[in-house]
């Protein structure tokens, strides 16, 4: 495995090179707060601007350093978020609430470009569109048939590349056509949480890394919340912990699965080899059930790619060689270009693989991304920092969808291996 990798390797995330993990500043432990929020990625940190900005005395906590997790482990892809077709959420919620439901996915990636654009945020936001690639002859009919029927008032511009034409997308022929989803966009993730932290600084909320929560009580009017340095009695609370969900919110951490994304970066590339694979500056992701994303870096001198490599979770080490191999099957080429960053972090999958946002016992939340999270969770994260405001802005179609979980579940995926080896005979057999 070690010959995939090149000599100075780093098993951290391609984008921490450019934003290191922040050292922050040391503050006085509060005794009381307005809003306390465990977690620093995009969900708590889009809280807690909305709430700082109000006024409000606003505590950030995290186990780690800010922005640990995910927020800076993902590949900076930029979708709708939303996964259930209009069909699917039809037959479970109605069609109103279905067409509300894919709206807010519309809304959030509307609203992520303006948000970035507003605020002043250098993150190498761009919009360059997506290729989803088919696997198959059968998934290619069958997204050249979600395309031509669109559901009424829910069109997104996109348009069918047959497979003939696809190496105008991408420099592979391991695929049999796809669909060009052209609002799709993306950006630099460890650049756009940095400057989401500054502004919540620059607000004036407290943000303590390394402080984890051991305990929180509450008694219907507030909540005292035991941490690492000390304790602290806040009127509200916010959980925005996602894949990283411990069991000191038991009533979360049943409704989301925790599940590995892996990732590399590639060492740098010669131009004319990035411009064969990668024509475009277009995100890229496929139909496989157990899928693969990836995209050029911003600078394009890497390829950035990502997956699911086992059917349970594994380390850095062996994910590297595995998607290493992957990549190299989609681009012969590539079979002497060795790995310089490999990395992994939790996404939070649920049930009905919608995200959810609401309050539960007198405790705010959103969670459940499942893996599309870089608008949704900003744009979730902003709509819970208005419900603890009491603002109508806050109301999303969202709100009313009940939050499952499983009997026998208690945050810990033990049935996981089964469905993904199931997924992954599906993909070889093109279904």
């Amino acid at each position: 495995m070690s010959d995939v990798f090149t000599s100075d390797r780093k098993l951290a995330p391609y984008w921490w090179d450019r934003s290191p993990r922040p050292e922050l500043a040391e503050v006085a432990f509060p005794e009381t707060v307005d809003v306390a929020i465990v977690g620093s990625g995009y969900t708590g940190l889009s809280a807690a601007l909305v709430v700082a900005r109000a006024g409000r005395s606003t505590l950030v906590l995290d186990a780690e350093h800010a922005g640990w997790g995910c927020s800076t482990r993902n590949g900076g892809q930029i979708s709708t978020s939303i996964k259930p077709d209009h069909e699917t959420l039809a037959r479970r919620h109605g069609g109103e609430a279905a067409s509300a439901i894919i709206r807010e996915g519309q809304s959030a990636l509307a609203w992520i470009g303006d948000f970035i654009a507003g605020e002043g945020i250098d993150c190498d936001f761009k919009v360059p569109g997506r290729f989803h690639a088919a696997h198959s002859p059968r998934q290619y009919e069958r997204l050249a048939r979600a395309i031509a029927s669109q559901p009424k008032g829910l069109a997104v511009p996109a348009h069918v590349v047959p497979r003939d034409e696809q190496r105008r997308e991408i420099g592979s022929d391991a695929y049999f056509g796809g669909v060009v989803f052209e609002k799709h966009a993306c950006l630099d993730p460890g650049r756009f949480h940095q400057g989401l932290l500054e502004r919540v600084l620059g607000a004036g909320a407290a943000v303590m890394p390394y402080c984890p929560v051991t305990s929180i009580e509450s008694d219907g009017t507030s909540h005292t919340l035991i941490t690492a340095r000390g304790k602290v009695q806040a009127r509200k609370v916010v959980v925005a912990t996602n894949g990283y969900t411990s069991g000191l919110f038991p009533w979360q951490r049943r409704r989301v699965i925790p599940i590995g994304s892996y990732m590399i970066a590639t060492e740098p590339l010669a131009k004319d080899v990035m411009d064969q694979v990668m024509p475009t500056d277009r995100i890229v992701s496929d139909s496989r059930r157990v899928v693969y994303y990836y995209r050029p870096s911003p600078d394009r001198r890497r390829i950035l790619f990502g997956g699911r490599v086992t059917s349970g979770e594994t380390d850095p080490l062996r994910s590297g060689a595995l998607l290493h191999r992957d990549l190299v099957r989609l681009f012969p080429e590539l079979s002497a270009t060795r790995v310089s960053h490999s990395w992994m972090g939790f996404v939070a999958y649920t049930f009905d693989t919608l995200a959810h946002l609401g309050r539960h016992k007198g405790v705010y939340y959103a969670m459940g991304y499942c893996g599309s999270g870089v608008s949704m969770a900003a744009y979730l994260g902003t709509r819970v920092g208005q419900k603890v405001l009491g603002l109508p802005e806050g109301r999303t179609a969202l709100d009313d969808i009940p939050f499952q979980t499983r009997p026998l579940y208690s945050g810990r995926p033990w049935f996981l291996a089964a469905p993904v080896a199931f997924y992954r005979v599906c993909d070889r057999l093109g279904l």
